[in-house]
């Protein structure tokens, strides 16, 4: 993009104060309807999010305010530029996920996360998200056994089942290995009605729901079949050996730590484990330690192990799960204020 700029002294006409007037020149190259958005959509993200006036005429942008607020939205405009250009279309997620990020001052460029493709079926892309997103990812490239650690909603899960087939697809791996611990039927699945498959199947159905979105579901049968690729309870894996496999474990809040021993030793020559939970959302019964909550103390410092943590800022679902992830976080933490404090002005509490 081509660009012009010098000081206004004054630009109060517009309500921002002395600022600078600066002008781009878009590429007649890049669709304005597309960065703009239908009605002007995009542009009103980008001047709602700013202390700049924003003025477009053909393909050229005037920006006035701030020299701080000014060089932010030429990057805003800089960065969805450079995402039209790889060829996906923006939406206004897309921008306020730009905007967020640049507002966080971060080092990686907000196209390069979000233009990172992971994989593709059927028309549809996976990419990374957020920048905690696109870390994650990183690291289970980087990494033998990575853990992903945040709320529901932020992709922990869904983004290890997208680089496993990656990897299978690749031939980095012979197969993938997908399991869950069953903690309500205390792994036993005795007492539930039906075959072993139809005990195991409600565990089991969001890890087969994530895998239909990513392989053409007329070949899972036969994947599975052959044991390319397993679904299984975590009990279902103790005494084995994996190796040359993409072996992930969700819910990992709800294992016991003996049992996330056990997990974390299946691991096999040219293997790779990904662990994702919400220790948040422990099911155990009271008095059992989850597993994930103390793994992290257990391995620090070990090479070649990642922790990664996603928060409510990484939640990719509706903009409502987002806020209500927050609340509850916000909530807790009161929560745990107030005990301390309760705990502190009891006789002898401070000790």
């Amino acid at each position: 993009m081509t660009e012009t700029s010098k000081a206004r002294p004054d630009s109060s006409e517009h309500g921002r104060g002395p600022g600078t007037l600066h002008t781009i020149v878009v590429p007649t190259s890049v669709n304005m309807v597309a960065l703009l958005g239908p009605g002007d959509e995009h542009l009103a993200l980008i001047e709602k999010a700013l202390v700049a006036d924003i003025h477009v005429r053909g393909n050229q942008i005037t920006l006035t305010g701030e020299p701080g607020e000014v060089a932010l939205a030429e990057r805003m405009i800089d960065e969805l530029v450079a995402i039209l250009r790889t060829g996906q279309g923006l939406t206004p997620e897309t921008v306020e996920r730009v905007i967020t990020m640049l507002r966080a001052e971060t080092s990686e460029r907000p196209a390069d996360v979000l233009s990172l493709n992971i994989l593709s079926n059927r028309g549809r892309t996976i990419r990374p998200k957020t920048l905690n997103q696109k870390r994650y990812v990183d690291a289970i490239d980087k990494h033998t056994i990575v853990f992903g650690i945040g709320p529901a909603g932020t992709g922990k899960t869904y983004l290890a089942m997208a680089k496993a087939v990656q990897a299978l697809q690749a031939k980095k791996v012979n197969r993938i290995i997908l399991s869950r611990p069953a903690v309500e039927a205390g792994e036993s699945l005795g007492y539930l009605p039906g075959t072993l498959s139809e005990k195991i199947d409600p565990y089991l159905r969001p890890l087969y729901d994530a895998l239909h979105d990513m392989v053409d579901p007329e070949s899972i049968p036969k994947l599975l079949a052959a044991g390319t690729i397993e679904v299984a309870p975590l009990a279902f894996l103790r005494g084995r050996s994996l190796n040359d496999s993409f072996i992930i474990l969700d819910e990992a809040q709800n294992t016991t730590p003996e049992q996330m021993k056990m997990f974390l030793t299946r691991l096999g020559f040219g293997s790779k484990i990904v662990v994702t939970g919400d220790v948040t959302q422990v099911d155990l019964p009271s008095g059992v330690r989850s597993g994930l909550r103390i793994v992290e103390g257990i391995l620090e410092g070990i090479e070649d192990v990642s922790f990664n943590r996603l928060t409510a800022h990484d939640v990719v679902r509706h903009k409502l799960v987002g806020k209500i992830v927050a609340a509850y976080e916000e909530f807790d933490s009161r929560a745990e204020v107030h005990r301390t404090n309760l705990r502190s002005s009891r006789p002898g509490g401070g000790e």
